[in-house]
């Protein structure tokens, strides 16, 4: 491998590993606001079990799911 190349391909490795730690962090901010907002629902609704902060985690997990396969499927 030329000198010339390394650089590049260090930067390359770099821009992978923040792409797909940015991705986690959505993942779990994702998660995590669907939860509070479906929380919040049922606690104005007075439900007694969590229906709508489980809709919205699993929707909001979907979501993400998805959004990581169209990333992944992307290189």
């Amino acid at each position: 491998m030329e000198p010339s190349q390394e650089p590049s391909r260090r930067q390359s490795q770099s821009n992978s590993y923040l792409k797909y730690t940015s991705l986690a962090f959505q993942l779990l901010i994702v998660i995590g606001v669907f939860g509070w907002l479906g929380h919040k629902l049922d606690g104005w609704l007075g439900l007694q079990f969590p229906v709508f902060m489980l809709i919205l985690g699993f929707l909001g997990f979907g979501g993400m799911m998805y959004q990581i396969y169209r990333s992944i499927n992307q290189q």
